[in-house]
């Protein structure tokens, strides 16, 4: 059978580069003329700690820098693996005289472990790797990141570099498919490349899934139908961001694109999370950024933001995607202001700071026998018994007379506020002297 000698590994398995020159993508990390390649080429390895999203090369970066100075190479998983997996890799490393130990989910490495394994990184004996998808300053245990000197971002795979590694696998014939007579459109290959969302696993899945599906028993040439690629790309739901650092950078990413009135952006991370299905985080966000983001400029937009999520929450997708996208839209379109924000801010840090002072006698609570022996609301002046419902008493306490938290801008509807505001303040400084 033509699939015999593959059948016992994936293709993505049997295609991570064996050495640092092999791999595809990351140029930023371990390209030539960086410091980290330099360091391998002559044979040095430091211990590292790799994060990205799933399927961007960082188990295989790990293989191909063992592959590269020829160092024993163990790995484990820190989800699975238990103090035991810990001890035989040092003595494997002992045995050997050098270990490159690659532990993937390093975030989830317990103490028992750690307290195991770093003294013997710290002597030299292992070099560790570790791989996450979490953001290390966040996840990772500060004693690992001590020992890593090099902490590298690994970047989801352009298109093309996507390509060139369909392209190796396809006319690869010792680890590749290039023993078969596999005909594909080009437009096939860039399908599969750029809907794999910058994943190489998936890619070279998907990939060896359509010449398994392309095949009819021993007929060549195998004639892969670009409907059937279609197919296999829309199945596998590829725009799906799962929770971890890209999902709280996409939810981040939507609010930087609304604050920054980009629609296009707006609607293409806010397509991302709707792929990825929490309404509940979109909405959360979408609100908080009505009344950060747009707030006094265009008061209108919190009531309407609110009528859109409860549009989503009845509606539930797909039909939610609609009330999203003309939010998001509106939101994108409206003018902007933070000052409102800012200014309860500005009022928390003087709190948090312990600038608070007196509560003014006039303007503390009077309902209740004994409060006018303590002089409690004694000459508080009621603002709607005059005629502009306006009268200039002291409100904040002796110790912050004359602070200002609030500076509005000259901004869509702010711009009335602003007005208002400056009169009050012009009225509070007449009314003072």
């Amino acid at each position: 059978m033509l699939f015999d000698a593959f059948i016992n590994e994936p293709l993505s398995y049997r295609m991570r580069p064996q050495n640092i020159d092999e791999v595809v993508g990351q140029k930023h990390v371990i390209g030539k003329g960086t410091a980290l390649y330099k360091m391998i080429i002559n044979g040095y390895v430091p211990s590292i700690l790799l994060y990205g999203p799933p399927g961007v090369g960082k188990t295989s970066i790990a293989k191909a820098i063992a592959g590269t100075v020829k160092i024993p190479f163990e790995a484990i998983n820190a989800t699975t693996a238990g103090k035991k997996e810990i001890e035989q890799a040092v003595d494997i490393a002992r045995g050997e005289g050098k270990l490159i130990l690659f532990i993937d989910e390093v975030h989830r490495f317990n103490k028992a472990q750690q307290d195991y394994l770093l003294p013997h990184v710290e002597r030299g004996l292992i070099t560790l790797i570790g791989a996450t998808t979490e953001n290390p300053f966040h996840d990772v245990n500060p004693a690992i990141r001590s020992r890593c000197g090099q902490i590298k971002e690994l970047k989801a795979l352009e298109a093309k570099d996507i390509k060139d590694l369909i392209l190796r696998a396809l006319s690869d014939k010792e680890r590749g498919l290039g023993n078969m007579d596999i005909h594909i459109a080009d437009e096939s290959i860039d399908l599969i490349a750029s809907a794999t969302g910058g994943d190489a696993r998936s890619a070279l899945t998907v990939l060896e899934e359509v010449v398994q599906a392309s095949k009819e028993h021993e007929a060549q040439p195998i004639v892969i139908e670009g409907a059937l690629v279609k197919e296999c790309v829309q199945s596998k739901g590829f725009s799906h961001d799962k929770k971890g650092d890209i999902y709280y950078s996409l939810l981040s990413s939507l609010q930087k694109s609304i604050r920054g009135s980009d629609v296009s952006a707006a609607l293409h991370y806010l397509a991302r999370l709707i792929e990825g299905g929490d309404l509940t985080a979109i909405c959360r966000r979408l609100l908080v950024i009505a009344y950060e983001d747009i707030s006094l400029a265009a008061p209108e937009i919190g009531g309407r933001t609110v009528a859109a999520i409860q549009a989503v929450e009845r509606l539930g997708l797909p039909e939610a995607r609609i009330p999203l996208a003309n939010i998001v839209i509106e939101q994108c379109l409206s003018p902007k202001t933070n000052s409102a924000y800012k200014a309860i801010d500005a009022a928390i840090e003087d709190v948090r700071n312990g600038l608070i002072g007196e509560i003014p006698s006039h303007l503390k609570d009077a309902h209740y026998s004994g409060a006018a022996q303590l002089g409690h609301g004694a000459g508080y002046k009621y603002p709607h018994d005059y005629p502009t419902s306006w009268v200039y008493q002291q409100y904040l306490p002796d110790k912050l007379t004359g602070k200002t938290y609030y500076n509005p801008k000259a901004n869509g509807q702010e711009k009335y506020f602003a007005k208002v505001n400056d009169r009050l303040e012009e009225l509070k400084r007449n009314g003072n002297k």
